[in-house]
């Protein structure tokens, strides 16, 4: 049984818990949050509300049932086969498609489940995720935590060392129902491990939405690097809201390459509760055709000697737009911490658009913390020079945007630099969103895997003074 969102009850809510056999600690946790989600603005902020397209999520549009079809969309099959061997979940709809763990790693104590089997094996680290969230501080943080149909539950356990990514990848049914997905991740003392997040959905005519709420918590000395790419159809929504908690010497580098949904909004949350523990946040969005991108992103400094680094870069087409709202909060016990947040646009299109409202709160001395913004239309007298070494209006065009993302591309992996530089292309080319490692794919990575190091050549130059 399906029903919209704009109908959203305690008879939806029981049935989800019902059908999942659920605590009733965690039914009076739904029921709280979706009071709360009823009484709450989409937006808190009416600086915010002023530029936001929240709105262009139709609740009477979005159905939500308690399950999904299984079917497997056509353009998803070959990917999927790639990954047939590789650590991975694969969730289709609301359904845990597959989860393989390589047999080298089942002694290992590493957990990849559903949220489902989590609340029912791991039901102190749920918890602890469910309590971060606060339902007050959002309308859809208090929706996800009222009415998630699914989600995904990984552990990395204490002194475990990954040597090859965690592939996580999500699409929405065929069959027009919208995804409440309640996702968490662990990693424990001294663990490492990297994550690739996909996010894809089938070309339908209707208004599908993916809800997301993804926990993430950085016990002491743990690193994450998790790459998060969106390439939804543009007929759909995105809704994602992320917090993510480091403890002492923690670190998390996270990379977000948004380019499919016709509305993506995400908010971002790093909380640096220990000392030395550090994030490095870096966002690519390119939007055409009239997409919308709503991108929130605060850092918190709780502890002394923390780090943050917040970069995000547009590319806008057509009639896209984005709106990027950054705050950097340094709390009174602080002190020595060090942060960056930059939001910056270049517009391809008289008619694309983008707003930039970077903050900064700082309630201690004995900080470094700046923070920049700007938006601003290709520049003409460049498409002129390139165009006089025989360029056409589009190449030039590409040349730029290159250039434009270089300095926060050589942060990234060359596997990440491929897959965005590749997307980039495909979205260029109005070609299908994916990132299939076939034959053209392999030409971005050889280039990436050879181009310019930075780094060497600064050791080359104190190894031979």
């Amino acid at each position: 049984m399906s029903q919209t969102l704009s109908k959203l009850d305690t008879t939806h809510i029981d049935r989800i818990s019902s059908s999942r056999n659920e605590p009733e600690w965690l039914k009076d946790y739904r029921k709280s949050s979706l009071s709360v989600y009823g009484s709450l603005p989409i937006e808190t902020s009416p600086l915010y509300n002023k530029y936001t397209d929240a709105k262009k999520m139709d609740p009477e549009k979005v159905s939500l049932s308690t399950s999904t079809t299984e079917t497997i969309p056509d353009f998803l099959k070959k990917r999927l086969g790639e990954l047939e061997h590789e650590t991975s979940v694969i969730q289709i709809g609301t359904n845990i498609h597959r989860i393989h763990v390589p047999d080298d790693l089942k002694s290992t104590g590493l957990v990849i489940s559903s949220i489902s089997d989590a609340i029912k094996n791991n039901p102190e680290l749920v918890k602890k995720a469910l309590d971060a969230s606060n339902p007050r501080d959002d309308k859809f943080t208090a929706l996800n935590n009222a009415a998630f149909n699914s989600g995904i539950f990984i552990h990395v356990p204490r002194n475990l060392v990954l040597d090859n990514p965690i592939y996580f990848l999500t699409c929405l049914s065929d069959d027009g129902h919208s995804v409440i997905s309640r996702n968490m991740i662990f990693a424990d003392e001294n663990s490492k491990a990297a994550i690739v997040q996909e996010q894809y959905s089938p070309h339908i005519e209707t208004q599908q939405a993916y809800l997301e709420l993804l926990n993430t918590n950085l016990a002491a000395n743990a690193q994450l690097d998790i790459t998060t790419l969106q390439m939804m159809d543009q007929h759909a929504v995105t809704f994602s809201t992320r917090r993510t908690d480091l403890a002492q010497d923690a670190k998390v580098n996270w990379y977000s390459g948004l380019f499919g949904s016709m509305l993506s909004r995400c908010k971002i949350e790093y909380f640096l509760n220990g000392s030395g523990a550090s994030s490095n946040d870096s966002e690519v969005i390119f939007g055409n055709n009239e997409q919308s991108f709503d991108i929130q992103t605060n850092v918190n400094h709780e502890s002394p000697s923390t780090e943050a680094r917040v970069v995000e870069k547009s590319i806008l087409r057509n009639k896209s737009k984005s709106l990027f709202k950054g705050m950097i909060r340094i709390k009174e016990n602080a002190s020595k911490s060090n942060s960056f947040l930059s939001g910056r646009s270049i517009l391809l299109d008289k008619d694309a658009k983008s707003d930039a409202i970077p903050g900064l709160e700082i309630f201690t001395n004995d900080v470094k913390a700046t923070h920049s913004a700007s938006v601003a239309q290709i520049d003409e007298e460049q498409i002129f020079y390139l165009k006089t070494r025989c360029l056409s209006q589009e190449e030039a065009e590409r040349t730029i945007v290159e250039g434009f993302l270089e300095p926060l591309s050589r942060k990234m992996s060359f596997q990440v630099r491929a897959w965005i530089a590749y997307l980039i292309e495909s979205k260029w080319d109005n070609r299908e969103l994916t990132i299939n490692t076939d034959a053209e794919l392999a030409k971005f990575v050889e280039i990436e895997e050879t181009r310019y190091n930075e780094d060497s050549e600064i050791e080359q130059h104190y190894k031979y003074r």
